[in-house]
């Protein structure tokens, strides 16, 4: 049984709708990893062949592009 913190997690195909990004930006990160000058990927689970994306974690790393004022 999955603990509270882990139950709540989305595919690759929820999280490219989630974010309004597409699935190809979500693999190339994952294959790749973070290079220069390209935008980084959000954090990933990754069990056996099956990946998964925590959406607090997609939460955070939205944040992180956030622009303009915070009032």
């Amino acid at each position: 049984m999955l603990t509270p913190e882990y139950s709540h997690t989305l595919t690759e195909q929820q999280t490219a709708h989630y974010l309004a990004m597409s699935r190809s930006f979500l693999r190339q990160g994952r294959m790749n990893g973070d290079r220069e000058n390209r935008t980084p990927t959000p954090p990933y689970y990754k069990i056996g062949r099956s990946v998964r994306y925590k959406k607090s974690d997609l939460d955070d790393w939205l944040e992180q592009f956030r622009q303009g004022d915070e009032s």
